[in-house]
C-alpha cells in the first residue's frame, strides 16, 4: 500500500470518527431538547439564591432575569423573572465582547487577520499607534489610557464618553484618539474601547457589504441563533463592547459551541487554536490583591485560573471553567469537564450577586457536586 493511499485512509478514518461523535452528541436543532432535571434540595437552594423576593422599587439584591442550564446538549432547567420569556432577547453587555471574539474566530480561520497583525494595518486611524496589535486588543492590553468606569465615576469615564457622549458618533475613532500609557501588550487594562476597535478593524478587513451581515451569516445562522440584534455607532460599526441581544436559549448556543471547542455538529466552526486562545490567560495579567474574585482575563473571555500569585477566582467552581460576563450580572459561563452551559441573565444593581455562589449551587444541582 503506498504512502498516499495510507494517508487518504487515515484521513477518511478521523472524518469518520468525527461523524460518529457528532451524531452520538445531543445538538439543538430549531429547539433544544428537554429534559428537565428533577427537583431536589439542591435545586431549591440554587432556586433560592438566584430568584430571591424581588423588589423592583429598590432594585436591591439579586435579581436574576433568567436562568437556564444545558447538560451535554439538552436543556435541564430554565426559569425567567419579570417580563422576561423563552423568547425574550435580553440586553448582554459585555457577553457582547466575548460573542464577538466569536465573529472573529471564523474571519481568524478564514485567514483574514493575524494575531500579531498591527492593528492599523486594518485599521487606518490606529496608524499613530503602530506597536499595538490585534492580538494585544483581544487581551485588553492596547496600552491606551483608558478608563473603564461605568455610572459610579461618569465624569472620568472613557466608555460613558464612548457610548453616550463624545465617541458615540464613531466609537472606535473615539478611542484612536486616546494616547498610550503603558507599552502595548505589557499590560491589562479593560477597555470597551478596545473592543470597538476590533469591531472597526473588522469592517475594514471584510468591506462594508459583507461586515454589515457577518454575525449572522458567520456565528448566528449556522448555530440556528434567530433571536439576535446587535446595535451600530452612528458610522455604522457593531458596537461590539455592548449592545448584543440575545435570548437565554440562543446565548446558550455560544455556550455550547465554546463548550465543545469550537465544533458545531460535524463543522469546526471555530478554530480549536482560537478557542485554546480565548481561554489562555494573558500573559502579562496580575491580579489586584484587593479584587480577589476578579476573573482572569483571556481573550476577550474571563477565566477561573490559578496563578503564581493567586488562586483560582470562584473557588467553588473547576479551574477550567471559563465565562463570559456583562454588567450587572450578565453571565455565560462554560463548565467543559462537566458539560455544562450556565446562562444568566439579570438585573443587579448592588454588587451583592457572587458568581462564585451561583457556580457552587448550579454545580450540587447539576453536577452532583457537594457544596
Amino acid at each position: 500500500m503506498s504512502l498516499a493511499l495510507m494517508r487518504r485512509l487515515s484521513l477518511a478514518g478521523l472524518c469518520v470518527l468525527a461523524a460518529s461523535q457528532a451524531l452520538a452528541e445531543s445538538w439543538p436543532a430549531a429547539e433544544w431538547s428537554s429534559q428537565p432535571v428533577t427537583p431536589s434540595p439542591a435545586l431549591e437552594a440554587l432556586e433560592a439564591y438566584a430568584f430571591p423576593a424581588r423588589d423592583d422599587s429598590t432594585r436591591l439584591g439579586v435579581r436574576t432575569d433568567a436562568l437556564l442550564v444545558i447538560k451535554d446538549g439538552v436543556l435541564v432547567y430554565e426559569r425567567y423573572a419579570g417580563p422576561n420569556n423563552a423568547q425574550t432577547p435580553h440586553l448582554a453587555w459585555s457577553i457582547s465582547k466575548s460573542l464577538f471574539a466569536s465573529v472573529l474566530g471564523v474571519a481568524y480561520g478564514e485567514g483574514r487577520f493575524k494575531l500579531d497583525d498591527p492593528v492599523a494595518q486594518h485599521y487606518p486611524p490606529f496608524a499613530k499607534h503602530p506597536a499595538v496589535k490585534m492580538g494585544h486588543l483581544l487581551n485588553w492590553a492596547s496600552g491606551l489610557d483608558w478608563q473603564e468606569g461605568y455610572e459610579y465615576a461618569p465624569l472620568t469615564s472613557s466608555v460613558v464618553a464612548m457610548l453616550y457622549t463624545r465617541g458615540r458618533g464613531d466609537s472606535a475613532a473615539f478611542t484612536a484618539t486616546h494616547e498610550l500609557d503603558s507599552v502595548p501588550g505589557t499590560q491589562f487594562r479593560y477597555s470597551s474601547g478596545d473592543s470597538n476597535v476590533l469591531s472597526a478593524a473588522l469592517k475594514q478587513i471584510l468591506g462594508e457589504p459583507t461586515y454589515r451581515d457577518y454575525p449572522w451569516t458567520a456565528l448566528f445562522e449556522p448555530l440556528g441563533i434567530t433571536s439576535a440584534t446587535w446595535e451600530r455607532d452612528a458610522s455604522g460599526t457593531l458596537v461590539a463592547s455592548s449592545y448584543a441581544y440575545l435570548s437565554a436559549r440562543d446565548l446558550a448556543r455560544v455556550g455550547l459551541l465554546m463548550q465543545r471547542d469550537g465544533r458545531w455538529g460535524e463543522r469546526q466552526l471555530l478554530p480549536a487554536s482560537w478557542v485554546a486562545f480565548n481561554r489562555t490567560p494573558f500573559a502579562n495579567y496580575q491580579p489586584d490583591p484587593q479584587k480577589p474574585n476578579d476573573a482572569v482575563p483571556g481573550g476577550q473571555w474571563w477565566l477561573n485560573v490559578a496563578l503564581p500569585q493567586s488562586a483560582k477566582p470562584w473557588p467553588d467552581a473547576p479551574a477550567t471553567t471559563f465565562a463570559a460576563l456583562g454588567h450587572w450580572g450578565q453571565g455565560l459561563y462554560v463548565l467543559p469537564e462537566q458539560k455544562l452551559v450556565i446562562v444568566r441573565y439579570a438585573d443587579d444593581r448592588d454588587g451583592s450577586y457572587q458568581h462564585n455562589e451561583l457556580l457552587k449551587r448550579a454545580l450540587a444541582a447539576f453536577a452532583g457536586e457537594q457544596p
